[in-house]
């Protein structure tokens, strides 16, 4: 990349496995230094050796659990104190909780929306002023088709992330295009990673036909071109676009008929 004179330096989080450590990747390849944040920091410390060894690139790892409201705070206040610049930020952590909505406890789900949702929109609302003020910024949002289809039984509050952080995304791409500040909400469908081990379901989702998934690399590159592009919001893959086509414009009566069949094949209920 032409501008990064000095290197630039992206944030990521959940960036030990799946699509954020593929994120890693395609950023260091791209010329960028790195601050990688997630729970496990042994798998962020091997990342990072790994990273170091194959790109050449400064990595910083910051070991924590969105999950704690104070954890964002915490992470930019590090930086801060390390002098770090972040002119990128990937918002990648997150995961599903199983289950029936009723079934499960409600802490559970608080976390979720708290990784998801409120840590997201506050590494935003802390690392923008930033971005905006040096007039070069990328967010990247890994949001989900989920966020663009309707929901069946099932992580109601999952869907329901999603979908508010594309909107939340569409809205800052706005306020920060005139100051070279591109964001994009990222929505991958079904990926090749350790997300569905996370939330126990990687025996449902292997009955989904192999024609369904992509892989975290292909998510990945995708993701940074798009971003790179000013493109706002990028659905990964012709499947995934198909689907959310149908979904736009058949009745909602049919479409929910088939998300209740289809989903039926792979989320336990």
């Amino acid at each position: 990349m032409s501008d990064l004179t000095p290197p630039r330096t992206v944030l990521v989080t959940g960036a030990s496995a799946g699509i954020g450590k593929a994120i890693a990747e395609v950023f260091a390849g791209e010329g960028f230094d790195l601050v990688l944040t997630a729970r496990r920091q042994d798998r962020l410390e091997a990342l990072a050796a790994d990273l170091r060894q194959r790109f050449g690139r400064r990595v910083t790892t910051l070991a924590g659990d969105l999950a704690d409201p104070a954890a964002p705070a915490r992470i930019v206040e590090a930086l801060s104190t390390a002098g770090i610049t972040v002119d990128a930020l990937v918002n990648n952590a997150g995961y599903g909780v199983p289950g029936k909505f009723t079934d499960t406890t409600w802490e559970a789900q608080r976390d979720m929306v708290q990784v998801m949702v409120m840590a997201l929109a506050e590494l935003t609302h802390r690392l923008l002023p930033g971005m905006i003020e040096r007039r070069y910024g990328r967010i990247i949002n890994v949001a989900s088709v989920a966020g663009l289809v309707p929901q069946s039984a099932g992580h109601p509050l999952y869907g329901a992330s999603k979908s508010l952080v594309i909107q939340f995304s569409q809205s800052i791409a706005l306020e920060g295009m005139p100051h070279n500040v591109f964001t994009t909400a990222l929505c991958p469908g079904f990926t090749y990673s350790e997300f569905h081990d996370v939330n126990g379901m990687r025996a449902q989702v292997s009955r989904l036909p192999s024609w369904m998934w992509m892989d975290a690399g292909t998510v990945a590159r995708q993701g940074f071109d798009a971003v790179m592009a000013g493109r706002i919001i990028c659905v990964n893959g012709r499947v995934n676009r198909a689907m959310v086509f149908l979904a736009r414009h058949m009745p909602q009566w049919l479409v929910m008929a088939v998300v209740k069949r289809v989903s039926g094949a792979y989320r336990r209920v």
